[in-house]
């Protein structure tokens, strides 16, 4: 009677044992799942997105990541908190900073003034950027390699190939002569990419001058300015600009006096052609960087800056009509909105 007594006894407390053992092991799983980006099996994230403007391009970008990085984790894996600065720098700060008081995984700038906030507000929480030009410029980096910025800060860049676009000028112009560069001076990507073009097409033979405007209220001066000393306007992928289309529009049609744009969005709004990338798809290479860091598969220390691998050269047919360019075969019509 004894032994079975104590049999039983022993029974019970093996029982009790394997129990606090697996209470133990589902602690630590929902533990994982935190905002720590271990990617643990049942694990859910937060994601901030901080997009600078309404703008079909960043528009294109976000949607894009958010695609990719549903398809890779999964559907209700991963919440986004989307803010919108309307365009307005000084927004961008408080966005970001609500996304790290709250804490979220991983941060989302899509564009340059948000990308410069979040780099500011936090040094831990991995931080992708989208539809960036020049992370060199806008983060003022003086001693990188160009690939791997080797802090919390990676991402894609929506640079098409500045060589090439100052050749799409050539091809387009060959026998204009002056080239003015119209730009936002407070977008520090615009300003690299006015100073890279400006010795491409001086090397072709263009005398170029850069026409700056700070904001959207001189624009449109700025503007009629560049067109009365220019042949030719050039608007790099410059969010200032991106907003402000129509306003320009206004002024280089009446003028007779063709824009070539940095991106698809901006042609369409004022420009002649672009060599334009695909922003989806820029957006859904973003969005597949961020599902390696959140699964833990890699770190954004160390990720190198992707590209979108491909460029299309593209023509607005009303304007090209209207300011009598022919384009030549190879060009893409922009589809009217």
């Amino acid at each position: 009677m004894k032994k079975k007594i104590l049999a039983l006894a022993l029974t019970v407390v093996m029982a009790l044992g394997l129990a606090a053992c697996g209470n133990s092991g589902s602690s630590s799983s929902s533990g994982s799942g935190s905002a720590s980006g271990s990617g643990a099996e049942g694990a859910t994230y937060t994601v901030g997105i901080c997009q600078f403007a309404p703008h079909p391009a960043l528009d294109a970008a976000t949607q894009g990541f958010m695609d990719a990085l549903n398809e890779a984790m999964g559907e209700g894996v991963v919440e986004f908190k989307k803010q919108n600065a309307s365009g307005e720098i000084p927004n961008c700060t408080p966005i970001v900073n609500e996304f790290v008081s709250a804490g979220v995984d991983l941060i989302l700038a899509n564009a340059t003034a948000p990308l410069q906030a979040a780099a500011a507000a936090t040094t831990e929480i991995p931080i992708l950027g989208t539809s960036v030009t020049d992370y060199g410029s806008a983060l003022e980096l003086s001693d990188w390699d160009g690939k791997v910025i080797g802090s919390n800060v990676s991402g894609t860049s929506d640079l098409a190939p500045l060589d090439q676009q100052a050749a799409m000028i050539q091809e387009l112009f060959p026998n204009v002569e002056k080239v003015g560069l119209l730009y936002c001076s407070a977008e520090a990507n615009s300003q690299y990419q006015v100073d890279e073009m400006t010795k491409y097409l001086t090397d072709l033979g263009y005398t170029c001058t850069p026409y700056a405007f700070t904001d959207s209220n001189d624009v449109a001066s700025v503007a009629q300015t560049a067109c009365d000393g220019s042949d030719v306007l050039y608007i790099p992928t410059d969010n200032t600009a991106a907003n402000n289309t129509e306003a320009i529009a206004n002024v280089v049609l009446p003028a007779g006096t063709p824009v070539i744009a940095g991106e698809q969005g901006i042609c369409s709004g004022c420009g002649v052609a672009t060599l334009s990338i695909d922003y989806y798809e820029l957006g859904q290479i973003t969005g597949q960087m961020a599902a390696k860091i959140l699964k833990g598969e890699a770190q954004v220390s160390g990720m190198a800056l992707e590209y979108a691998p491909n460029v299309t050269k593209m023509f607005n047919a009303d304007n090209a009509d209207a300011l009598g360019v022919s384009i030549p075969d190879g060009y893409t019509a922009i589809e009217a909105e």
